[in-house]
């Protein structure tokens, strides 16, 4: 792939500040920099996000209605009523459903969860999901990273009598459902400060002010915030602010004592017995929670992760670790007719847009597919999959494009549809899916600029290899947890060489295992650089190149360094 390199640059200012900030923490001036490109502008500031406090957490009071939704329980709990813990069959959702019934089920055993049926159902809350909380006697049900345009549905319920609690971070429309509570800090008369919560955090929230309210202890809630770190990462949400304190401990707690399903999951995939960190939760944990709901049923999820039997939850994770095979099998032979399909465009390399519709596609994979066109191609993305006379859909956004809008705008054609600025789901009869593809390709083609929407690395620093000492290593490890709003920080040498020690690597001879010198040092500093085997043979004749690249630590060699390199750009290229 042909990146473009942006060097980010800082102004007068902003340097001022890097040199004022590196200073007073006593790091190197670099990283002073990396903070000012976070919005970091003073030493306080900066130990806060170096150390991340639980008793910085906002007061879970300040969302609107959080007093009526705890009210509401509270009386749930008093009169014994049954509850229904319901969510969507992603990983935020699973999650979500999974922290609120492992808490409440310590106070309250009338309690059940629920999750509907990608492929029977949908998303969001279904009829079938209302007739299960009739036919089993709830009288409130929380539901979870859904819910937010459930108008019609809920006001149904609360006709036949059923109470619900909405904890949501989607995009509302004009009207809200007419829910008892409605924790949503995207509401138009919000009033929560901190918007980018996951569907898992605001249950968290939630579950904060229940106990609160009830002089339940704090530290009763430390158990629950591995969910919400897996949500977190899963979901993508900007790891700022309120995320980045709950990331940040809930990587601890499941790197310290994670629950019994986690635990299993972690066994299946090779995570037991290393630190956890947030890519492996998104490569790894986050797509076997996501496989149950993609090719089965989301509700074996929710039932590993609230497992306490160490046996029986083995039993489950290897149960979902087949599904994650199954969905990888759907994930590679889909993609590859999707590429087939573009590649036979007319004229495809000129469309702003991509919309491809199948009735062969399985429902379960179609956001998989979605981002890895997104990312291919460079274009937002929407794939379509039939479900009897209605095509189910997921869109995927690139660069700072707002899909959501774009979807929005072709609403008359769709039957439902939710989601943020970067990815959408929706819903459309099937009769209409041309004139989605028409409507929505012209709104994109009004409103993208490609030329900056090319794919791009973000260069922080240009450094050289003597810089990357331990002292530097250790306070970049700083910057932990690592993602939106906090990306992993890629820096850049200029004119590096092969000691003579570099190879291809992989099964497919398909990586590249680097041993590079800079000539500004005698150390050989050791990289890997995936599916770039194509640079090997320049590599070779000793002449130099730059690379972009990340810093981690070697995972063979504990306590090494080791350069992950994102793309290689030989002199002459330049």
């Amino acid at each position: 792939m042909n990146y473009v390199w942006n060097f980010v640059s800082l102004t007068g200012e902003q340097e001022d500040t890097a040199k004022r900030l590196a200073q007073g923490l006593n790091i190197n001036p670099v990283l002073g920099r990396l903070l000012v490109n976070r919005g970091i502008k003073d030493v306080t500031e900066a130990r806060r996000f170096f150390h991340p406090q639980l008793n910085e957490l906002l007061d879970p009071f300040l969302f609107r209605d959080m007093d009526k939704a705890v009210s509401r329980l509270n009386q749930a709990l008093a009169y014994k009523e049954r509850i229904l813990v319901y969510g969507d069959y992603d990983v935020d959702g699973c999650t979500a459903v999974a922290l609120v019934y492992k808490f409440l089920i310590q106070y309250h055993t009338n309690i059940d969860y629920y999750i509907p049926n990608r492929n029977d159902e949908g998303y969001g809350v279904t009829q079938q999901g209302l007739d299960y909380a009739y036919e089993t006697g709830v009288k409130l049900v929380i539901v979870l990273d859904c819910g937010i345009k459930a108008v019609e549905e809920i006001a149904q319920a609360k006709e036949r009598g059923v109470d619900f609690i909405i904890c949501d971070h989607h995009v509302p429309d004009d009207e809200l459902p007419p829910a008892v509570a409605i924790l949503n800090a995207k509401r138009r008369d919000g009033t929560y400060p901190y918007k980018d919560l996951s569907g898992c955090g605001v249950g968290f929230k939630l579950m904060q002010a229940f106990a609160q309210a009830n002089g339940i202890e704090f530290s009763k809630l430390l158990p629950l915030l591995d969910f919400c770190v897996v949500s977190i990462a899963s979901d993508l949400v900007p790891i700022m602010g309120e995320n980045r304190i709950l990331a940040f401990h809930g990587l601890r707690q499941i790197n310290g004592a994670p629950s019994t399903g986690l635990r299993a999951i972690m066994n299946t995939c090779g995570l037991s017995g290393r630190e956890v960190t947030m890519s492996d939760i998104i490569f790894r944990i986050g797509p076997r929670i996501n496989a149950s709901g993609r090719v089965q049923d989301g509700r074996a999820t929710v039932a590993l992760l609230v497992e306490r039997d160490e046996r029986q939850a083995q039993l489950q994770a290897n149960l979902i670790n087949h599904y994650n095979d199954q969905r990888k099998d759907l994930d590679k032979s889909m993609t590859e007719e999707a590429n087939r399909i573009v590649a036979g465009l007319d004229q495809s390399h000129e469309n702003k847009a991509i919309v491809l519709y199948s009735e062969e596609w399985h429902k379960g994979i179609i956001g998989i597919v979605a981002s890895r066109l997104a990312e291919i191609y460079c274009r937002p993305s929407v794939v379509l999959a039939r479900t009897e006379d209605m095509a189910t859909g997921s869109a995927r956004s690139v660069g700072d494009f707002d899909i959501y809008q774009a979807v929005e705008s072709c609403r008359d054609l769709l039957e439902n549809f939710g989601g943020h600025a970067y990815a959408v789901g929706l819903t459309m009869k099937v009769e209409r899916v041309d004139e989605f593809r028409r409507r929505f390709t012209d709104y994109v083609e009004k409103h993208i600029d490609l030329s900056k929407v090319h794919p791009q690395i973000d260069i922080e620093a240009t450094i050289d290899f003597r810089d990357i000492t331990r002292r530097f290593f250790a306070d970049l490890r700083r910057f932990n947890p690592f993602g939106p709003d906090n990306p992993r920080p890629v820096f850049c040498t200029k004119r590096v060489y092969d000691y003579g020690t570099s190879k291809v690597v992989g099964c497919d001879q398909e990586h590249i295992k680097l041993e590079l010198v800079d000539g500004k040092s005698a150390d050989v500093m050791n990289g890997i650089a995936f599916g770039q085997s194509s640079q090997a043979r320049y590599i070779k004749t000793k002449q130099s190149f730059d690379i972009a690249y990340a810093i981690e630590e070697n995972t063979h060699k504990r306590g090494e360094v080791q350069l992950q390199i994102e793309d290689i750009r030989p002199m002459n290229k330049l």
